[in-house]
């Protein structure tokens, strides 16, 4: 469907801010007789090559390059896009603070200033980010306007650790020839802030092989209802105090992490494909057992309605299958959503995943009283004809849960509160609740001759405790491909638009919010995203640039001191 092929489009977007000089012209083009030529060369260069290839196989290869080499012989003419509008109303209010942070090869995949649940913590303290690229933990100070890289370590040898990123035989750089600039056998993806200040990390500390204890014919109680043999990455800590790091092993993969408002400290995580894994920070702290202070459950729907969920139970097709299996009424449904964000609801702790697919689905996991036997999970499809792909995941103060939908450019909010059907086999599809999603256009353009957004949103955030000072439970969309962070206000309907502008290219992948100073004012409080391009060097300035981390605060007239 045109919403599909669309989508893919979108994943160039994912890691590429479309629009940037380094995708809107080919800087040795005269070097082919092409410019479609050109652009089939530039697919296949460098330690992303492969990847970036396969995307435009997906466009149908010959229409795909037709469409791109179209695009930037139209832009050599001298056609340019409409220019965005001018900051209006509290929008010329925005105050902006950028600090380099990295280096010019670096690969910033995210940032944390606080703890979501208290944005007091680290008050006037250290940002914290992770170069994906090669293994480092980047703390800039804001007040000393310093940065500095720390080495993420693993527990094994890291030349027996194979890098997440392709290190040789590929097609060179045009910038850096053979030199794999990007080496990581950490790839460390996602950081929070605990209580007392630690960084949490999901980051791979072994190989991706897991030992006996997470595999069949354990004593494990997780492994034994439900075996993980295979783990991409794990999780840690940085001890800002003690200046080191801890490494904890996990069955389970990882990807984003989330701490849950429960006595315990429960941190969750995403990236477990098959399950959803959690490390339970209080007993770890106290025990010092990352065996004991870990479980997972796999997610199992309720499809034969009888309120507990028992094997066996029918399987999910199997990876890269379009067929589905035969379905027992009889039996409970494994299903596989392929986990990206997670977020625990404050309402009534439950766990929450999203995907990162077409056309996208949450999913609801209640552990009860005994997991992994009592773990029972609640699916929800996004309506593909209101909007499609999920990726970001965030809950306001009221359990309404918000995913920015990167394909079609809509923020959605679903209320779990509207739903009545739980169980039976029509959950299968995750239509039992449609009534639930409410969807709002973001603003912007939209492509030629359709009425889907341009922009594309790598996550988003809801600032629960008005660190902005828009108020409090406004949910932010990064405006990954527009150079902005887009706040909703979700009463009116009405957007107000953070832009950095042009040239800087901003391409923001993560953001959260701090309040120093709550007597402050304006000063006192702010929101903090950084530069997630894959590649540094696709900012105007090219291939000498570091990245960059970037404050937003908002003062109440545009003069004010």
């Amino acid at each position: 469907s045109q919403s599909e092929w669309i989508n893919n489009l979108k994943g160039c977007q994912r890691c590429h801010q479309v629009g940037s000089l380094r995708t809107r012209e080919v800087p040795d083009i005269e070097n082919f007789d092409s410019t479609r030529n050109a652009w089939d060369d530039r697919l296949k260069r460098g330690q992303r090559g492969p990847l970036m290839n396969s995307f435009m196989t997906r466009f149908g290869r010959d229409r795909g390059l037709d469409m791109v080499s179209d695009w930037t012989d139209r832009i050599a003419t001298g056609e340019v896009p409409d220019a965005p509008p001018r900051p209006t109303g509290i929008e010329r209010n925005v105050v902006l603070t950028m600090w380099n942070w990295g280096d010019n090869v670096a690969f910033v995949h995210d940032e944390i200033s606080t703890d979501k649940r208290n944005p007091r913590v680290n008050a006037n303290g250290p940002i914290y980010g992770v170069d994906i690229g090669n293994d480092y933990l980047l703390v800039t100070d804001t007040a000393e306007h310093h940065s500095t890289m720390i080495k993420i370590p693993l527990r094994a040898d890291r030349s027996q650790v194979p890098s997440m990123f392709q290190t040789e035989n590929f097609e060179p750089w045009r910038d850096f020839g053979e030199e794999a600039v990007w080496v990581d056998p950490a790839n460390p993806h996602n950081p929070m802030l605990d209580a007392e200040g630690r960084v949490w990390l999901t980051t791979r500390i072994r190989h991706p092989d897991n030992p006996d204890w997470c595999r069949e014919n354990s004593d494990n109680q997780y492994a034994q209802y439900f075996p993980v043999n295979r783990s991409g990455r794990h999780a840690g800590y940085f001890d800002p105090e003690a200046e080191k790091f801890v490494l904890i092993d996990t069955c389970f993969g990882t990807h984003h992490l989330q701490f849950a408002e429960d006595e315990n400290d429960t941190l969750y995580f995403s990236g477990g494909g098959q399950v959803i894994g959690w490390l339970d920070t209080k007993i770890y702290d106290e025990t010092g057992d990352e065996r004991f202070s870990q479980g997972w459950c796999p997610t199992v729907l309720d499809t034969n309605g009888d309120g507990q969920i028992t094997k066996p139970w029918n399987e999910p097709p199997a990876r890269g299958s379009t067929e589905e299996p035969a379905f027992d009424a009889s039996l409970d449904t494994r299903v596989n959503i392929g986990a990206y964000g997670v977020i625990a609801n404050p309402i009534d702790n439950a766990v929450w995943i999203v995907s990162d697919d077409f056309p996208g689905r949450m999913l609801r996991l209640d552990r009860g009283d005994n997991p992994p036997e009592t773990c029972m999970s609640e699916m929800y499809t996004v309506p593909v004809d209101q909007g499609y792909r999920t990726r970001g995941l965030d809950v306001d103060r009221d359990g309404v849960l918000w995913t920015a939908l990167a394909g079609s450019s809509h923020f959605a909010s679903f209320d779990r509160s509207k739903c009545t059907v739980f169980d039976g086999p029509e959950i299968r599809d995750g239509h039992q609740c449609d009534d639930g999603w409410t969807f709002y256009k973001a603003p912007g353009p939209n492509y030629r001759n359709t009425e889907i957004g341009s922009d594309f949103h790598y996550y988003n955030w809801v600032d629960q405790f008005n660190t902005l000072g828009l108020g409090e439970n406004i949910p932010i969309a990064n405006g990954s491909n527009s150079d902005s962070l887009l706040a909703l206000d979700p009463k009116s309907g009405e957007w107000t638009v953070l832009r950095v502008p042009y040239p800087q290219g901003f391409h923001s992948r993560g953001i959260d919010g701090r309040i120093d100073d709550p007597d402050g004012g304006w000063k006192g409080r702010g929101l903090y995203a950084t530069y997630g391009a894959d590649a540094a060097w696709h900012v105007e300035g090219g291939p000498v640039e570091p990245g960059n981390l970037v404050k937003f605060q908002i003062r109440p007239d545009p003069l004010a001191h």
